[in-house]
């Protein structure tokens, strides 16, 4: 109960349960676990509690994540996070990226959002669709002039990243999938979405969007300055890793 006590602290702030778990694992503090915390957050909206609403989904109930016949994740020759190379994780080196989609009013269009860890680049594209074969045709025409240096690429579990193998193969590269519900193991990529938003906000008709509109966005946020770099652009930084051979040679 203690613990579950000090979720309600951070659900107050408007943490998600993912992000909660998230941060107590960073800090190696204990942790009840993302269902455990779901759970207590439905049983104080049967009470009458309104802890429900600090949620995204403002009370939208999530599907059991121990449902065995819940699809999500069951992609097809998938490879899981842990076995990705460990210098990924210390975002040391140009080229390993993060893959997503910012999905349009009515779930009706989407852009498809590349970040490299390293450096902040974004690669960002209007598609139509979110059918895999779409999602790889885009990914692979985005990231062409990239091609020489990038290793890997880690994507959610969403059915528009089933054509991994193809998107791995032409591009050369190896395709990771975050763990079901893990946010935070792709945490560049969801705060790059947060940006991405300003701009498109969640109710954005995506079928009046023109390319001139993302490319224009793409440029702005791959010229704003960041903390993490100590004020530095994505773009002087990408710069910086290119001329040392793909290695990020400073970082805060």
């Amino acid at each position: 109960m203690r613990l579950l006590l000090e979720s309600k602290h951070y659900l107050e702030q408007d943490y998600s349960p993912e992000q909660i778990v998230g941060y107590a694992n960073r800090l190696g503090k204990p942790c009840v676990s993302v269902e455990w915390i779901y759970q207590f957050v439905w049983k104080d909206k049967k009470n009458g509690g309104l802890l429900y609403k600090h949620l995204r989904t403002k009370g939208k109930k999530y599907k059991n994540r121990s449902n065995l016949n819940n699809t999500r994740g069951q992609i097809v020759g998938r490879i899981d996070i842990t076995q990705r190379p460990n210098i990924v994780e210390k975002k040391e080196r140009f080229g390993d990226l993060e893959i997503d989609l910012v999905i349009g009013a009515n779930h009706k269009g989407a852009l498809l959002t590349i970040n490299d860890r390293a450096t902040g680049m974004l690669k960002m594209k209007y598609i139509e669709s979110k059918e895999s074969k779409v999602v790889e045709q885009n990914a692979i025409e985005l990231l062409e002039e990239w091609t020489p240096f990038i290793h890997t690429i880690t994507s959610d579990n969403g059915k528009e990243f089933a054509n991994h193998k193809e998107i791995a193969k032409e591009l050369n590269i190896d395709f990771f999938f975050a763990k079901p519900y893990h946010s935070w193991q792709r945490g560049a990529n969801e705060n790059l979405n947060g940006l991405v938003r300003q701009y498109f906000p969640k109710k954005t008709n995506f079928d009046l969007i023109q390319e001139n509109q993302v490319k224009k966005v793409e440029k702005i946020l791959n010229n704003r300055p960041r903390k993490r770099y100590n004020y530095l652009t994505p773009n002087e930084v990408f710069v910086n890793a290119i001329n040392n051979n793909g290695v990020v040679a400073f970082m805060t």
